[in-house]
């Protein structure tokens, strides 16, 4: 659906392997780990998961913009990926809770849009190699010069990508966000005063996800979320009846003020981690973590429940996993297992109320199969053991 009007690019990865396409969104040239995703639909959240900040997306699917952009998909305030790449861009989108094109949508936040390379080719490519850094530019520019870009590149293994998605205030949820002015001295009381929340959570912002929020919401719980950076006591200082941790880009051990305050949180109330946040739980209880080939996403990942025997169709973003050896030792329990390549998808503690899991229920790819861990917090908010 191009024209060859449109400004050429170029995309080099820093193995050297070199691909060319045309831009259908923006101009200039962009840096980030090149990854894949699956999905056939949800582009739009995609976009807006700050869980892929400093990551150029691939999408498999090779027709995308096809029912356009709405108000109500986003997973975040803006757009968070680095840049987007797919095989055919579709301009004329039929929907009707359209609002904007794709195109759109990706000019007004400066994020550069590629079509026309060859997806399948580039995809599998990752899938023997790697997935690994990469530059999109446009423009008539040498391979060679981009690569040297590349290679100076710091990319995602050890860097607090974090702190760039994470809130930079508190604010509450109700439907949207709300702000909140925490003052010295104030209590919980203070905060939720009202009576018709039977729940009261504090989530930490890692690059938190607007339909987590909404699932929370939908259950009756009063959600205060805090900024990554938050102490212990500013979480315990509000009284809350559980602790929410969120997904989030990058490395887990590369965010270290997270995994101390964790650590410091385990005996304190119950406790429930989703991706980044199962990592950060994974590595307070005193385990290890490591980055895998290609990583997980997309919205078609088999994981079984070993407490149920049961398999969840999930969906998925995550590049680094928890490894099942560093807590055989532990007091943690293995709940779930990737039934593709055998990682760790979840875990339970024994003795403290608190679990996770790598995935994401909120997503609802099944559409349904993982929306009771969402039940399962609030049981363990009433006092309620395995």
């Amino acid at each position: 659906m191009g024209s060859f009007n449109q400004p050429r690019v170029t995309l080099v990865l820093e193995d050297g392997r070199t691909f060319y396409g045309r831009a259908f969104a923006g101009e200039g040239e962009t840096l980030g780990e090149v990854v894949f995703n699956t999905s056939m639909t949800g582009y739009q959240e995609v976009l807006s998961d700050p869980s892929y900040k400093g990551q150029i997306v691939v999408m498999t699917y090779p027709l995308i913009g096809n029912y356009g952009v709405n108000d109500e998909d986003m997973e975040s305030v803006t757009i968070q990926v680095e840049g987007f790449i797919v095989r055919e861009y579709i301009p004329y989108p039929s929907n009707w809770r359209s609002k904007k094109s794709l195109k759109d949508f990706l000019e007004e936040a400066n994020i550069l849009g590629v079509e026309g390379i060859d997806t399948r080719a580039l995809t599998k490519h990752i899938r023997t190699a790697g997935a690994m850094k990469g530059i999109i530019a446009t423009g008539d520019r040498r391979p060679e010069e981009l690569l040297e870009k590349v290679q100076t590149y710091p990319g995602l293994v050890g860097r607090d990508l974090v702190s760039n998605v994470t809130t930079s205030s508190p604010y509450l949820w109700q439907g949207e966000r709300r702000p909140l002015e925490l003052k010295p001295g104030m209590k919980g009381a203070d905060v939720w005063p009202d009576p018709r929340h039977a729940y009261k959570v504090v989530a930490l912002d890692y690059g938190i996800k607007y339909n987590i929020l909404r699932h929370l919401a939908n259950r009756g719980c009063h959600i205060t979320v805090l900024p990554a950076q938050a102490k212990p006591t500013d979480v315990l200082a509000l009284k809350p009846d559980g602790l929410f941790l969120s997904n989030g880009p990058g490395d887990p051990a590369g965010v270290t003020y997270a995994i101390e305050t964790v650590r410091a949180l385990l005996t304190q109330l119950p406790i429930f981690g989703i991706c980044l946040g199962h990592q950060l739980l994974g590595l307070a209880m005193g385990g290890t973590t490591f980055k895998l080939k290609f990583g997980h996403r997309g919205g078609n990942q088999p994981v079984k429940d070993l407490l149920t025997g049961k398999v969840e169709i999930t969906s998925q973003n995550h590049g680094f996993c928890v490894d099942i050896n560093s807590l055989k030792n532990k007091d943690v329990e293995l709940t779930h297992i990737n039934l593709n390549d055998q990682t760790l998808e979840g875990m339970r503690h024994r003795k403290l109320p608190i679990y996770s899991v790598q995935y994401h229920p909120e997503a609802s790819p099944g559409p349904h199969d993982s929306t009771y861990l969402f039940d399962d917090f609030l049981a363990l908010m009433k006092g309620k053991q395995w």
